[in-house]
């Protein structure tokens, strides 16, 4: 990635139901101060952040991606879970690797859009040993998602033809105001825009829990969200961000941002701001 010697690693791991996941890590020169977790959003895969891993670990972070299961080179079908608790025993696995290659170091999760729901549905329940949590552009209100005929067609096929691919409406425009980004975006294999009609209600039941249990969030959070992000709202960062009553919290919506502010023009104090968090949060 030039600039500085970034060691980069990948290969797979074990999750449950012989599901192999694909993780990748970049690690600074000399020891990080601390390790960051990535996870992706719906249709994407790790190995999309590529200007989170460089501003993190230019400032002296190990970072780790995961490809959850069903999407990226992980195994599984693609856009398919029987059950979102798929995700937690993946973020599990996921855990145990970054306990595993980086011990001792403080652990933080980045989420982003879909990966900020499994983020913040696992560390609702299991919020022990991390020390922050970034979630970015969350899915918490969709845009058009939420109407009832789609809702109600999805839990028909659920029940019926749980495996049935269904078209994920996402606008590749809407991604980043970076044309260079939506370029890449459209010409990545790894891509894909496909969730399965059981995966639809798993995600939608998820969603309404999360929300749910906003103020029992204990892990301290930064909240980030494009100020034009027209694919989730920023409505929705907002609504949960003020339902949660830990006081180590904050909201930063991010002006002129879309729905990926890691890869708009102005990254750079996005990822400012996430350094401010790591550095606020780590052991004196």
């Amino acid at each position: 990635m030039g600039r500085m010697a970034i060691a980069h690693e990948e290969g797979f791991f074990e999750s449950t139901h012989g599901v192999r996941l694909h993780g990748q890590a970049w690690r600074p020169p000399g020891e990080p101060r601390s390790v960051v977790g990535i996870v992706h959003g719906v249709g994407e895969h790790g190995g999309r952040f590529t200007n989170v891993v460089e501003a993190l670990v230019s400032r002296g972070h190990a970072v780790h991606a995961v490809d959850l299961r069903g999407y990226g080179r992980s195994s599984g079908q693609r856009g398919h879970v029987m059950s979102w608790s798929e995700y937690q025993d993946d973020m599990r696995a996921f855990l145990k690797q970054l306990s595993t290659r980086e011990p001792g170091k403080p652990v933080f999760l980045y989420g982003h859009s879909m990966g900020g729901l499994v983020v913040l549905d696992y560390v609702l329940r299991h919020p022990e040993g991390l020390a922050g949590i970034i979630i970015s552009g969350a899915a918490l209100e969709s845009v058009g998602v939420a109407r009832p005929w789609l809702v109600n067609s999805a839990r028909l096929f659920s029940r019926l033809l749980p495996r049935l691919p269904l078209p994920v409406p996402l606008e590749a425009e809407l991604l980043s105001s970076d044309p260079a980004w939506v370029k890449r975006y459209r010409e990545d294999p790894l891509v894909h825009r496909k969730g399965t009609a059981r995966w639809a209600v798993e995600a939608i039941d998820a969603n309404e829990w999360i929300k749910a249990h906003a103020a029992d969030l204990r892990v301290p959070l930064l909240m980030l969200h494009g100020a034009e992000d027209r694919i989730n709202t920023v409505e929705g960062s907002r609504r949960f961000f003020d339902a949660v009553k830990l006081t180590d919290k904050k909201l930063h919506l991010v002006p002129g941002g879309y729905h990926e502010p890691h890869n708009d023009p102005g990254k750079e104090q996005v990822f400012e701001l996430v350094e401010e968090f790591l550095s606020a949060h780590l052991p004196r």
